[in-house]
């Protein structure tokens, strides 16, 4: 298993967006608890390991759009990189009914030692690649469960997150999205961000324009809708920037 904290591709590509997925993965490097959290290889499948499917669409994305990309290469539930160093979600211990064993008991030692090896690392490749070009724009691709344990149906397609101070570009892309006949969340299924997530460190703090996407994950759970969702999204996310002037 690749022990590199991140992965970047076509860091070159004159794009001014940079796609960016903050959970790409449900790696768990084999110095955290030799490589196992203690929970079924069912669970380490599911959505509180890792965003299904978030990596081939941002991939996908990337390359159609010729823009930069950066993924993560661990799993959020060794250390979540969408959260603030002092956020009590950062390393979770139960998540979605199911407990983590490996987390349990995990001391500030060792959360100390995944942010340094891990965490850390990925945000300042994540920040070397934001600021290669001075009118970057980010776009980060989620993905949400279409249900969540004892929850109703989620009914949306694709959902577009902002926080209510800064959505000039999500306010235009749910637009475009819903003129597409897409069934689009306008901060839903989640809403607005927290304090210190990658879109606030990487977006709001300095300034860049930012979008943030996620998609419901039974329609890009493999290859095929991975690509299909990335041909469509690529012109609208292209457009709504050019047409926002920023």
């Amino acid at each position: 298993m690749n022990d590199n904290p991140f992965t970047t591709i076509g860091e070159d590509r004159p794009s001014r967006w940079l796609i960016t997925c903050d959970h790409a993965t449900n790696n768990v490097p084999r110095w955290v608890n030799g490589g196992d959290l203690g929970i079924a290889t069912s669970d380490m499948a599911r959505h509180i390991a890792y965003d299904v499917g978030a990596a081939g669409l941002a991939t996908a994305l990337a390359e159609r759009l010729d823009a930069p990309a950066i993924l993560s290469n661990f799993s959020r539930l060794v250390i979540d990189p969408n959260r603030g160093e002092d956020d009590p979600t950062l390393l979770m211990r139960l998540y979605d009914g199911t407990i983590i064993p490996a987390n349990r008991h995990a001391d500030a030692d060792e959360k100390q030692r995944r942010i340094e090896r891990l965490y850390r690392p990925y945000h300042d490749a994540y920040e070397a690649l934001a600021a290669r070009r001075p009118d970057r724009a980010i776009c980060a691709i989620h993905s949400f469960t279409p249900q969540l344990r004892g929850r109703a149906a989620r009914p949306w397609e694709i959902a577009v997150l902002y926080p209510w101070h800064e959505a000039r570009l999500a306010h235009l892309l749910i637009e475009a999205c819903r003129q597409e006949g897409w069934i689009t969340g306008d901060n839903q299924p989640y809403a607005d961000y927290l304090n210190g997530d990658s879109i606030d460190r990487h977006s709001l703090r300095p300034g860049r324009p930012n979008v943030l996407i996620e998609v419901r994950n039974d329609l890009i759970a493999d290859a095929p809708g991975q690509q299909d969702w990335a041909e469509r999204l690529a012109p609208v996310i292209q457009q709504v920037l050019t047409d926002s002037g920023l």
